[in-house]
């Protein structure tokens, strides 16, 4: 028993000693690695600066035709033929479909025939009144007979202009049983097919034709947001940017070429939503924007003339919400700084207050610091994306 109890003590020193040599070894190579506990942090830090910054806004909008026009017969009557092609392009004037033009032609006939008539009739009645103005010269004819010749000879000539203008009544009805579009661009699809009855001025259109050479882009953008647009301007902390160009994007994340132009703001705010249309037009020569697409437009505010940006990986928020960054102190220790932020200009931050130029703001290594803690800053050009 007591040579037990022994072998147990033996076995309880030599666990010691080894813990004692690991731990000496651990102290040697902390000492041999350069920097031991307690030692400054390497940190990656941006210099802040200030320096001109032109601000956009980003609005959500749909896409219009610049010119849309609804086909609709002007007559009534059977539908012969469809005389174009479902989604094909169409010129202004060229003919979409024939209306069954046979009872149009024969009331041209009977016009053309009323006019015929009443010229001849209108000949006749302007003969008698011209012998009848001579006879009552020499008291052939009594005085009421030549007023009588020549009030008919007006009368028929009143009548020829009434027989004319159902001539023209008729050509144009006769005209209009070929329907013809009325600008050009892009034709829908037909809403009959031949052999439908169509009525004058009808209420559902036979086809769409939209002119996609451009397009309209309507925003909302609230009355807030241009109340502090206008207040910043007043106030000088904006400049104008002078330029009403617009910049697109697409559904699928892309960036729509061609820039476009701000053309008009409404002057009324909408009562349900709080907020102000405003119409961008966009040249459209490849037809990639369709009507109805749901776009974003990016709009230049102004410039901001002492701009600071830092890095979105820099700010944090507070449990209250208030943006904070880590700086670089006096004493190489980080110290936190609360900011105020007012808008995301690509990948950063623009600081309207809070910092300084020539802090250091710590974007690399900030899991590794806490407040007080001695850093090692070293300045990057490139900051890591917020993401990171």
């Amino acid at each position: 028993m007591s040579f037990d109890r022994s072998r147990a003590v033996l076995s309880a020193a030599a666990l010691a000693a080894i813990a004692l040599t690991l731990a000496a070894c651990s102290q040697a190579k902390g000492g041999a690695g350069g920097m031991g506990p307690g030692g400054p942090t390497p940190v990656g830090v941006v210099v802040a600066k200030t320096e001109p910054v032109t601000l956009t806004s980003e609005l959500t909008g749909r896409t219009s035709a610049y010119l849309v026009s609804e086909v609709r017969p002007q007559v009534g009557g059977i539908v012969k033929a469809r005389l174009f092609q479902e989604g094909a392009y169409v010129r202004a004037g060229q003919p979409l479909y024939q209306i069954d033009p046979a009872t149009f032609q024969a009331a041209y006939n009977s016009a053309a025939a009323g006019l015929a008539q009443a010229q001849a009739t209108a000949t006749a009645a302007k003969l008698k009144a011209d012998r009848y103005k001579e006879l009552v010269a020499i008291n052939a004819v009594s005085k009421q007979d030549n007023d009588d010749a020549q009030a008919a000879s007006l009368q028929a000539i009143a009548n020829v202009a009434a027989q004319k203008a159902a001539v023209d009544n008729a050509r144009i009805n006769l005209g209009w049983t070929k329907v013809v579009s009325p600008i050009s661009g892009r034709i829908g699809k037909s809403s009959v097919t031949p052999g439908a009855l169509v009525t004058a001025s009808q209420a559902t259109a036979l086809s769409t034709v939209q002119d996609l050479s451009k397009v309209y882009v309507d925003l909302t953008q609230s009355s807030a947001d241009m109340l502090k647009l206008q207040a910043a301007l007043n106030s000088g902390q904006l400049g104008r940017s002078g330029s009403a160009q617009v910049t697109l994007k697409l559904e699928d994340g892309s960036t729509y070429p061609i820039p476009g132009r701000l053309e008009f703001s409404d002057v009324t705010v909408d009562p349900t939503t709080g907020s102000v249309g405003l119409r961008a037009t966009f040249d459209n020569p490849n037809g990639v924007l369709l009507p109805g697409m749901y776009v974003r437009a990016v709009l230049g505010k102004g410039v901001a003339s002492n701009g600071m940006l830092i890095p979105q990986a820099a700010v944090s928020r507070d449990p209250k919400g208030n943006a904070t960054v880590m700086v670089v102190g006096a004493k190489g220790a980080a110290e936190p700084r609360q900011i105020v932020t007012t808008q995301t200009v690509g990948d950063k931050w623009l600081v309207s207050s809070g910092l300084q130029p020539g802090d250091q703001v710590i974007v690399e290594g900030l899991q590794k610091v806490r407040p007080g803690a001695p850093v090692k800053p070293a300045v990057i050009t490139a900051p890591a994306p917020a993401a990171q």
